[in-house]
């Protein structure tokens, strides 16, 4: 089953989203309990049996891996998702594994079973809860409630993270430094990238203005345009700016970008997108909502660099 055989084309900055819904059954002395999980389709290239016989090696890196299988022209590397969430799972017949493409790199995640797909709208998308969103490793960006019941929205960069310690962030001391200060409005809904985001940009000589999401940030930018235009001076003047995330809840990066362009006041902001989805095949989604540049999760060391070369050519 491939994910992209569902017939749904989706609009660029209409904010939606299209999620494929699994479960994990977790073995518990009452019975199996099966709990509900999602992820954005745009990161899912098909969805395959499992061979018999995976296990946990003792020789493993992570508990959670399960070794690698020939899929066609490649060797995928499989993950055990229960194992990785701290759950036992309850073994079935026919057990899918989810084949993910991110961040350049392409895994397969062992589930119990695949329900649907289902395209929704972000502004169904609920944050977690406060507690929650400020775990320093939690694995959940959003909950959404699915025909009577809820599915988490799984955070598997951080797995990725976790599993590939070559995934790693650049050391912000050897950023460049800017020797004009600049300010930048940075919207991302996880806690570690936000922090790591904040430290970079701070490096480099920004002024930094951190939210949680595509809707926080676009209330920023409403107040900043409001301010400008009682002043009589471009929004530039207050804001050099804006780093985004892709896949937030409420409001999408590619939804923000489209009205920070389509807007009178706000089109001259430059934007950059930070995504793990952007890729060779996705990159003309941020193309058709004009984002000035975009910068994939594994180019995280150019990232500053990028941004001071978008802001010095609009100048």
């Amino acid at each position: 089953m491939a994910a992209t055989d569902t017939g749904i084309l989706l609009e660029t900055g209409t904010n939606e989203l299209e999620i494929i819904e699994f479960f994990v059954d977790e073995r518990t002395p009452d019975g199996p309990l099966r709990h509900h999980f999602g992820v954005n389709v745009a990161k899912v290239l098909e969805v395959v049996e499992a061979p018999e016989g995976l296990a946990t090696s003792p020789a493993a890196g992570h508990p959670s891996f399960l070794g690698a299988i020939p899929l066609r022209d490649l060797i995928l590397p499989v993950v055990d998702l229960a194992v990785w969430l701290g759950m036992e799972r309850q073994p079935n017949r026919n057990e899918p594994i989810i084949v993910t493409e991110f961040n350049n790199t392409i895994t397969g995640f062992l589930v119990s079973g695949v329900t649907m797909i289902h395209r929704v709208n972000w502004t169904a998308v609920e944050p977690p809860s406060h507690f929650m969103a400020n775990m320093r490793e939690n694995c959940i960006t959003g909950t959404l409630d699915l025909e009577g019941h809820f599915a988490l929205l799984l955070d598997l960069e951080l797995a990725l993270s976790e599993l590939d310690k070559t995934y790693a962030v650049h050391d912000p001391a050897v950023i460049p430094k800017a020797e004009e200060r600049f300010r930048a409005l940075v919207a991302d809904d996880s806690t570690s990238v936000r922090q790591l985001l904040r430290q970079n940009f701070e490096t480099a000589n920004f002024e930094v203005r951190v939210v949680n999401d595509g809707q926080e940030a676009w209330e920023a930018l409403v107040e900043i345009r409001g301010q400008a235009v009682r002043d009589g001076r471009p929004v530039t003047d207050y804001l050099d700016v804006l780093v985004s995330d892709v896949e937030m809840p409420r409001l999408d990066g590619y939804t923000l970008t489209r009205r920070i362009k389509e807007d009178k006041e706000l089109s001259r902001l430059p934007v950059v997108l930070f995504s793990s989805l952007i890729s060779k095949g996705l990159r003309h989604k941020g193309e058709a909502v004009k984002a000035d540049d975009q910068v994939t999760k594994p180019e995280f060391a150019t990232l500053t660099e990028r941004v001071l070369a978008v802001i010095r050519s609009r100048r």
